[in-house]
C-alpha cells in the first residue's frame, strides 16, 4: 500500500511541475525529481512542511513565488475535508467561480484544454472581422501586467526579436574617405611620392564611428516586479546583438548582471540572476543604488558617449534624499540618459512624489515602458537625435 501510495503522490508531483511549467514558471526536469524525492521524506500529515518543501526545490526566483502559492493552494486542495494525506495523494483540479487576476496564469495551466476548445472560436471571429488586428498586433498595446502565461511567452519571443538602431558616435581615429571633408596630407603626399608627378591627388578621411555603450539600470523592487522580468528579456535581446552592453538591477543596493545576461539561454540567466541577486521585490533605494554606480561603475563604463537607460518608476523609499545630486552627477556622466517608467501608462501621470520630482530635471528623455509597442517607441526614439527635457 505504502508503494501504491508512493507512486501515486510522485505522479502528482510531476503533474504539479508541469502545471507550473504551463504556468510560466520554469521547471527542469531534475528539479522534478529532487520535488518527488523531497515530498517522499516530508510529513503529508503537515501541510506547510509539504508546501516548503516543494518550493525549496521547484522555485529559483523569488518573482515565481506568488505563482508557485496560487498553484499550490489549488491545486493540492481537497474541498471534502479528507485527511491531509490522501489531500496531498488526490488532488482536486476544480476551477473557483471567481478567480483573482493574478492567478490567471495558474487557472489557465490548470485548464489548458479549456483554451484550446475556445481557440478555434475566437480564431473564426478574427478571421471574420474586416478590420480586426491580428493576436500580435492586439498584443503589442497590451500591458504586461495584465498578460497571461501564454501571451507573456509570446510577447518574450518578439522582444527576443528586438533591435536597438541606436545612432554612431564618432571617434578619434580616422578612416580613408574618398568623400570625406579633411584632407590626409600622409596619404597624399604617400600616393605622390609613389607616382612621380607634379599634380596631386588629394586623398581625403573621416572620422570613424562605432555604436556607443549602452549602459542599463534596472529596477527590481517590489513596485516594478510585474515589469522586471519582462525587462530583463528586453535587456537579454539587446546584450545578444550589441557588442558593448552593461546591465544592472536594483532595490536596495547595486548588482552588476552583464555576464549572467551574455548567456545564450535566457532562463539559464534568470535563475542565475536570482541567485546572486538578494534585494528581488524589496524597496528602492535609488539615491543610494545611482551613488554606488557614480563611485564603482561609472568610469568603468560610461565612455564613448554611452547612452544610460534608467528603468525605475521613481518610488524612492527614502523620499529622494540625495537623488537630485546623484543623477546630476549621471547625466554630466554620460551622452544621454533616457528614463524608463512604467506609471506614464496612466493619461492622468503627475510627478508628484519627491524622488520622481528629483530626477526629471536631469533627463533628457522621459518615455513610458509598459508594453510592446513602448519598447519598439523607444527603439525609435534612440535612433533620432537627442533633444533635451526642460526642467
Amino acid at each position: 500500500m505504502a508503494g501504491a501510495a508512493g507512486g501515486t503522490l510522485a505522479a502528482n508531483v510531476m503533474h504539479f511541475a508541469r502545471v507550473l511549467r504551463r504556468a510560466g514558471v520554469p521547471v527542469g526536469t531534475g528539479q522534478i525529481a529532487d520535488a518527488v524525492q523531497a515530498a517522499l521524506r516530508v510529513q503529508l500529515s503537515n501541510r506547510d512542511e509539504f508546501y516548503w518543501a516543494l518550493a525549496a526545490v521547484l522555485i529559483r526566483d523569488h518573482s515565481h513565488h506568488e505563482l508557485f502559492a496560487q498553484a499550490f493552494r489549488l491545486f493540492w486542495r481537497d474541498p471534502r475535508g479528507l485527511d491531509a494525506a490522501l489531500a496531498a495523494l488526490l488532488p482536486k483540479l476544480e476551477r473557483p467561480e471567481r478567480k483573482p487576476p493574478t492567478a490567471r496564469r495558474v487557472h489557465e495551466a490548470l485548464h489548458p484544454q479549456r483554451q484550446q476548445r475556445r481557440a478555434p472560436a475566437e480564431t473564426r471571429v478574427e478571421l471574420d472581422a474586416a478590420w480586426s488586428y491580428s493576436a500580435d498586433e492586439r498584443l503589442r498595446s497590451k500591458d504586461f501586467a495584465e498578460m497571461s502565461a501564454a501571451e507573456l511567452r509570446r510577447a518574450r519571443e518578439l522582444i527576443a526579436r528586438m533591435r536597438l538602431p541606436v545612432r554612431d558616435v564618432p571617434t578619434r581615429r580616422h578612416r580613408p574617405d574618398p568623400r570625406g571633408r579633411r584632407v590626409d596630407l600622409r596619404a597624399t603626399l604617400r600616393a605622390a611620392a609613389g607616382v612621380g608627378s607634379d599634380m596631386l591627388l588629394l586623398r581625403k578621411r573621416s572620422l570613424r564611428t562605432r555604436p556607443p555603450v549602452l549602459v542599463a539600470l534596472c529596477d527590481i523592487s517590489g513596485s516594478m516586479e510585474r515589469y522586471s522580468e519582462v525587462l530583463l528579456h528586453f535587456l537579454h535581446a539587446l546584450t545578444g546583438d550589441r557588442q558593448r552592453v552593461h546591465s544592472f538591477v536594483f532595490g536596495t543596493r547595486l548588482t552588476n548582471v552583464t555576464r549572467h545576461l551574455r548567456h545564450r539561454d535566457i532562463d539559464v540567466a534568470l535563475v542565475e540572476i536570482g541567485h546572486k541577486v538578494q534585494d528581488w521585490g524589496s524597496g528602492t533605494r535609488i539615491g543610494a543604488s545611482l551613488e554606488e554606480f557614480n563611485r564603482s561603475w561609472s568610469r568603468r563604463v560610461l565612455g564613448q558617449g554611452a547612452v544610460v537607460l534608467l528603468i525605475t518608476d521613481g518610488l524612492d523609499r527614502e523620499a529622494g534624499a540625495g537623488l537630485g545630486e546623484q543623477m546630476e552627477r549621471l547625466h554630466k556622466s554620460c551622452r544621454r540618459l533616457v528614463w524608463l517608467n512604467p506609471l506614464l501608462r496612466y493619461a492622468g501621470f503627475e510627478p508628484r512624489a519627491h524622488g520622481i520630482r528629483a530626477m526629471l530635471p536631469h533627463v533628457d528623455d522621459f518615455r513610458p515602458v509598459h508594453d510592446l509597442d513602448s519598447l519598439s517607441a523607444l527603439a525609435s526614439a534612440l535612433s533620432a537625435p537627442s533633444r533635451r527635457l526642460k526642467p
